[in-house]
C-alpha cells in the first residue's frame, strides 16, 4: 500500500500541485454551476472531521466536498474522543486508518497534527491550527485567480497583509516562498510571524518584505487581506490587542492606495468596525463571499488528490 499523502502545511504540495489542484478546483466550480455537483470519486468511503475549535466554513464546505464526491463525512468534537482522555496519538491514527479514508482535523497544535501523520494510513489534512491555515490561502489563491486572469497571474501579483502575524499571514508566507509573488506585510511590534517561516520564504523569494507602516504595505497592491486582531484562542488578549492593533484597521483609505480594482480578502468571521470597515467588506472590491465558496471547490480538488479513486 502506498504511503499517504497528507496536507499539514502548504508546503506539502509542490509549486505544480498546487497550480492543477487550482486548475480542477475552478473547473469543478464551472461543472457544479451546471449542475454536475455529484461525482462517485469516494464510492461511499468515509472521511472523518475532527474539531477542537469552533467552526462553520471549514465544517460546512468539507462536509458538503465529501458528500458531493460520493463520501460520507464523520464529525466528531474532540473532546468526546478518547485522545482528550489521554490515548496516545499512535494509537488513534493506527485506529481511525481502519476506520476511513481520510482525517481532517482543525486543532490547536500543529506538531500534534504531524505526529497523528506520522501514525496514519490514509491523509491527514489540516484544517486550521495555530501555526498554519492551508486550505484557506488554497481558496484564497482560487478566488485572486478568478480575478487576476488565471492561476498563471499568481505568479506576478502583489499581496499585502496587514494585522496579526499568526496562522494565516504563515500561510500566506509559505504560499509566496512557493510561488515567488510579490507579498508585503504590516504588523504591530511583537505580532511578527513565525521566524523560521519568514525566513525560508524571504531566502527563497526577495520579494517578500516587512514594512513599519500598512501605507507602505498597500501601496499598488493587487490584493489587501486582512484577518480579525484576536482569533480562536486568543480571545483573552481581546483588549490588548485591539490597543496595539490601532492604525491597522482596513478602511477605504488604505484600499485607495491598492492598485485600481484591487480585492480585499478576509478569511471571515469578520469584525467590521475593528481590523476592517463595513464600507470595505461590502465594497465592490471585496470578494470575500467568492473567497468563502471557494472553500468548498478547493477542498473537493484537495480530497480527490490525496484519496486515490477506487
Amino acid at each position: 500500500m502506498p504511503e499517504p499523502r497528507h496536507f499539514i502545511t502548504f508546503m506539502d504540495l509542490n509549486l505544480t500541485e498546487h497550480r492543477r489542484l487550482l486548475e480542477r478546483a475552478i473547473e469543478l466550480k464551472a461543472r457544479r454551476a451546471h449542475g454536475c455537483y455529484r461525482t462517485d470519486h469516494l464510492g461511499g468511503r468515509p472521511v472523518i472531521m475532527m474539531f477542537s475549535k469552533n467552526s462553520t466554513r471549514t465544517r460546512v464546505s468539507f462536509e458538503s466536498a465529501i458528500t458531493e464526491l460520493g463520501g460520507h463525512a464523520i464529525v466528531i468534537n474532540m473532546g468526546d474522543s478518547q485522545w482528550t482522555r489521554g490515548e496516545p496519538l499512535s494509537h488513534t491514527a493506527r485506529v481511525l486508518s481502519r476506520y476511513v479514508s481520510g482525517i481532517v482535523i482543525r486543532h490547536t497544535k500543529e506538531e500534534e497534527l504531524v505526529e497523528l501523520a506520522r501514525w496514519s494510513s490514509v491523509p491527514v489534512i489540516n484544517a486550521l491550527t495555530d501555526e498554519s491555515h492551508p486550505c484557506q490561502v488554497l481558496g484564497d489563491l482560487m478566488t485572486v485567480a478568478e480575478r487576476l486572469g488565471g492561476v498563471g497571474a499568481l505568479d506576478n501579483m502583489s499581496v499585502c497583509w496587514i494585522g496579526d502575524g499568526g496562522n494565516m499571514l504563515n500561510t500566506w508566507l509559505q504560499a509566496a516562498h512557493l510561488y515567488g509573488f510579490h507579498l508585503a506585510f504590516a504588523c504591530p511590534e511583537g505580532y511578527f510571524p513565525d521566524s523560521g517561516i519568514l525566513s525560508r520564504a524571504s531566502a527563497n523569494n526577495p520579494r517578500v518584505r516587512a514594512c513599519k507602516t500598512v501605507e507602505e504595505a498597500a501601496r499598488g497592491a493587487d490584493v489587501v487581506t486582512t484577518d480579525v486582531f484576536a482569533s480562536m484562542g486568543f480571545e483573552s488578549e481581546r483588549e490588548k490587542r485591539l490597543r496595539d492593533f490601532q492604525g491597522y484597521q482596513v478602511n477605504a483609505e488604505l484600499m485607495k492606495l491598492a492598485k485600481p480594482g484591487a480585492v480585499f480578502l478576509h478569511c471571515l468571521p469578520a469584525h467590521p468596525g475593528e481590523e476592517v470597515t463595513d464600507e470595505v467588506i461590502e465594497s465592490p472590491a471585496s470578494v470575500v463571499w467568492d473567497e468563502a465558496e471557494n472553500r468548498l471547490h478547493v477542498q473537493k480538488a484537495l480530497l480527490e488528490h490525496l484519496i486515490p479513486a477506487l
